[in-house]
């Protein structure tokens, strides 16, 4: 069997330090400071999505670019200060790892990100990591999935997509695999059934055997 994750809110709680950037780049450009739920409510879809929704200027603004690139510099920097993974999730990831499967990564946050965060809190309970990148088009769109699932040598039968939001929720319908939808992430179990989430965990340890 085959697990493939999202990692904002699904793996891990990167809320605090991706709070923290957006209010870092926001100051240098004169704007007021979000909350974290202003910040929870925006994540999801890469950060470009993030800077233009936080801001209200739109994804494709010269203003969002900038703060953009001021938000990229930051949180290259402080990735990890206050992130960690969410209780249970460690022993999720050996669990599944001594039943003999194999586990995947799927994020919209930068590949280069995904990559020194799962080295750095799954060392080598993951098999393959993605993130977004110019060449891999940003969840929904499946293509990071897929590719995940080619390169881990499984059909869409020996798949299982956990994730917690909207978007993992579209992302598993197109690529043609289950999804689990986790409630302890940054949607509410009651958002995620609004937009078709038909399957729920509420424990990291409910994945296996699901």
């Amino acid at each position: 069997m085959v697990y493939i994750f999202d990692l904002d809110g699904t793996l891990l709680d990167t809320l605090s330090d991706l709070t923290a950037a957006v209010n870092h780049a926001l100051a240098l450009h004169g704007l007021s400071a979000k909350t974290k739920d202003d910040v929870r409510r925006c994540l999801g879809n890469g950060y470009a999505r993030l800077i233009g929704d936080v801001t209200g200027y739109g994804e494709t603004d010269e203003r969002t670019r900038a703060i953009l690139a001021d938000f990229q510099t930051y949180y290259e920097q402080h990735l990890a200060d206050l992130t960690a993974p969410y209780d249970g999730i460690v022993p999720l990831l050996q669990t599944l790892r001594q039943h003999g499967a194999k586990i995947g990564i799927v994020s919209n946050k930068g590949n280069e990100a995904v990559q020194q965060l799962s080295a750095r809190f799954f060392g080598g309970l993951i098999d393959v990591a993605v993130g977004e990148s110019q060449m891999v088009r940003r969840k929904p769109n499946p293509d990071a999935l897929l590719e995940v699932m080619r390169t881990l040598g499984c059909t869409p039968t020996d798949a299982l997509y956990i994730g917690d939001s909207e978007v993992d929720i579209e992302t598993a319908r197109r690529a043609g695999i289950p999804c689990l939808s986790c409630t302890w992430g940054f949607r509410t179990e009651a958002f995620l059934r609004q937009h078709g989430a038909q399957h729920f965990v509420h424990r990291p340890e409910e994945v296996v055997g699901a």
